[in-house]
């Protein structure tokens, strides 16, 4: 007979287990990963959102440390964000106490003081994150080789949230280099509650690791679900309808922005239950006293962005609440698992969807997770804006590196598998050239032009692949801090004149101090909405948009659509459901323009668009997620047709690939676009902003 994983563990763990938490046995996700990882395997679990992953990855790492005890840091634990670590910084506290073991919290709100104390006397647990790990290797008061010698583990939490991301390639290469200093091959184990592709991800973490690896994705009993999709006209509706569904209730009301954020808790308030407002922007106090007072309340509303999406704890939560849809089936099953977990109690989420195509978008994120069908996470192997950064981190790190030692730990890291030497060459090239390296005994060093650009706030612009907006703290006439603005929406406030929402409520800029990034502020009667984000496009998914058309073709209605989200999904498939059905095309002239409509997303559209002006340069296509727009007279169908019959042959963006490279527009998408060659600037935004593949299939379905 096989023994449990849980009998695997030492007498000590269990006896700790058993009297602190009153566990005699293991769930199936726990009792697979602990096999798996006691064997030594990395490893990607995949379970629900509060479906037992930590212990299923903390007990047998735990285990193995009371087996072996360490000499100082034995193993870390990743967070893509702080809140996220605060959150598991008390149970993993707890768990590595209950058999003797310390456990440290390092990021930016801890205190000098007390990481001199962990470098002295370094805890067998470290959580952390990403950059806080980069800031560690670039410091000259931590003794690398010495605090991670022993290190033999490394947990990352929600792996999906940043695999296929620069901040994932980031730390990559720097689990690399950690591994460097470690006389062990670094075990890596991810943990994720939904993703479409953990082999993937799993080959992905795997770096130059020689372990076995192992996916443990255990099946998962069907359980009920209360969905309920809402057509709500206005946002004063939806706030009404809200309430009604939230009253008495513990709910977050996700938002996709921050600006509708503030919007919906403005309009929330004045109901018979509490609103907090938690994103981004809001004051690390202002959300530390939202979740505490939730956590312990009874009738209260959260109106947030994704920062909740992640497994941060708030309690028990009633209800899921969501205005309009998320963009991803990933998002949408993260945000309803955060329900349900009480015995007696079901998962759920109310939809309020406020124009008739977000009814559409949210029927087709419900049908494609009931399908058990999510987002496959894409790994850009080309990542050239990390690359940069940390050729510059290793330079800074050792002072000066040979090229060859770079490249040698640049051939580890999954991220740049298909960047060649020789276009590595180019690019060392390039940051000679332009001063951000220099070259002392054929060793490089951080050139002048990255001191300038970089190394601002004592290298702070180092430590991070994602770029650090200037942002104005907002506080009251009493010195109170409410939040922080971006310094694009505070250049067109004017003082004593000029009103915004932050953290659900409306302010009156009294006074603007540029000097100090200071906005001192009072209570207004009324709020402005501020306008968020940048211009770069956000796009739905090629498979979300191809569900929605094949939606509008279909006769069933879905049962857990009220009256009016009935009423308009109805009348959207008597306008398009009959046209759609040869293949999701249809072709419509109106008002002096050609739409062709294709549902392809909005990566396959901004390739079509930039493929037909390349083979047709008299055309302007404007695109968006579901369609091509085209002006009349511009263009003769037989050409049009022409045009996309020859976008279905590969060879076709073969010979357009120099030409499509050029038209790209000027986004940045990372602060060290600057140090890189156009050519790989370029590629970057095209890597983000088309896919020629689905482009390819999708021309040949209908064309080819």
């Amino acid at each position: 007979m096989t023994p449990t994983a849980f009998s695997r563990f030492p007498s000590r763990l269990q006896a700790a287990i058993v009297s602190n938490l009153g566990w005699t046995s293991l769930r199936p996700v726990q009792e697979e990963a602990s096999h798996a990882i006691l064997d030594g395997h990395n490893a990607v679990v995949l379970a629900p959102t509060a479906g037992g992953k930590t212990e299923a990855a903390m007990f047998p790492i735990l285990s193995s440390l009371v087996e072996r005890e360490p000499v100082g840091l034995a193993a870390l634990y990743i967070a893509p964000i702080k809140a996220l670590l605060n959150n598991q910084a008390e149970r993993l506290g707890h768990y590595t106490e209950m058999v003797g073991l310390r456990r440290f919290l390092w990021h930016g709100d801890i205190t000098p003081a007390q990481k001199n104390s962990f470098l002295k006397e370094p805890a067998a647990l470290l959580m952390t994150t990403p950059e806080s790990l980069e800031v560690m290797l670039l410091s000259n008061r931590v003794p690398h080789q010495r605090l991670f010698a022993d290190l033999r583990v490394v947990v990352i939490d929600e792996v999906h949230a940043i695999a296929g991301t620069d901040r994932g390639a980031h730390l990559m290469s720097v689990l690399e280099r950690l591994n460097g200093f470690s006389d062990h091959d670094l075990q890596r184990v991810g943990l994720s509650a939904t993703v479409g592709n953990p082999q993937v991800i799993l080959e992905w973490l795997q770096g130059s690791s020689q372990r076995q690896q192992v996916v443990i994705d255990p099946p998962k009993p069907p359980t009920p679900k209360d969905i309920r999709v809402l057509y709500t006209s206005s946002l004063h509706e939806t706030a009404q309808a809200a309430a009604q569904r939230g009253t008495g209730q513990k709910s977050l009301f996700f938002c996709q922005s921050r600006s509708l954020t503030e919007q919906v808790a403005e309009q929330l308030r004045g109901h018979e239950f509490d609103v907090f407002v938690h994103h981004s922007s809001v004051s690390l106090e202002e959300r530390a006293a939202a979740e505490a007072r939730f956590h312990h309340g009874g009738n209260a509303i959260i109106a947030c962005t994704s920062t909740l999406e992640l497994g941060i704890d708030v309690g028990d939560l009633d209800k899921v609440l969501q205005i309009d849809s998320p963009s991803t089936v990933s998002s949408f099953l993260q945000r309803m698992g955060r329900t349900g977990r009480r015995e007696g109690t079901v998962a759920n989420t109310t939809f309020f969807c406020q124009e008739p195509e977000v009814v559409l978008q949210a029927v087709a994120i419900v049908e494609l997770a009931k399908e058990k069908w999510v987002e496959s996470v894409r790994i850009n192997r080309r990542c050239w804006p990390v690359m940069v950064h940390q050729l510059l981190a290793l330079s800074l790190q050792y002072g000066a590196v040979s090229k060859e030692f770079a490249w040698q730990h640049f051939s580890r890291v999954p991220d740049f598998a298909d960047i060649t030497a020789a276009e590595y060459e180019k690019l060392v090239e390039h940051l000679l050239a332009h001063d951000f390296l220099f070259v002392s005994n054929g060793l490089l060093s951080l050139g002048d032009q990255a001191e300038r650009v970089f190394a601002r706030r004592n290298f702070m612009e180092m430590y991070a692949v994602f770029s650090s907006p200037q942002h104005y703290k907002v506080v009251t006439e009493a010195g109170r801090e409410i939040g922080s603005l971006e310094q694009g929406f505070v250049d067109n406030l004017v003082d004593s004149m000029s009103t915004f929402l932050l953290g659900g409520r409306a302010w009156l800029a009294r006074h603007i101090d540029h000097n100090d990034r200071k906005i001192v502020c009072d209570p207004a009667p009324r709020g402005r909405k501020p306008r968020w984000g940048g211009y770069i496009p956000q796009f739905l998914g090629h498979q979300v948009c191809q569900k929605m058309a094949a939606i509008l073709c279909d006769e069933q209605m879905p049962g857990y659509l009220s009256q009016s989200a009935q009423e308009t999904l109805a009348t959207q498939r008597a306008e398009f459901g009959s046209a759609l059905r040869n293949g999701c095309w249809h072709m419509l002239i109106e008002d002096e323009s050609l739409l062709l409509w294709n549902f392809a997303g909005g990566a396959v559209n901004q390739t079509f668009k930039y493929g037909l002006e390349l083979l047709l340069p008299s055309i302007s296509v404007a695109p968006d997620n579901f369609k091509l727009k085209m002006r009349l007279g511009e263009v003769a169908l037989p050409q049009l047709k022409e045009a996309l019959a020859a976008l279905s042959r590969p060879q076709t963006w073969a010979e357009l690939g120099p030409r499509l490279l050029k038209c790209m527009p000027n986004y940045r998408l990372s602060k060290f676009q600057s140090a890189m060659p156009e050519q790989y600037s370029l590629e970057t935004v095209k890597a983000y902003l088309l896919d020629v593949e689905t482009t390819t299939r999708m021309a040949q379905a209908r064309f080819g």
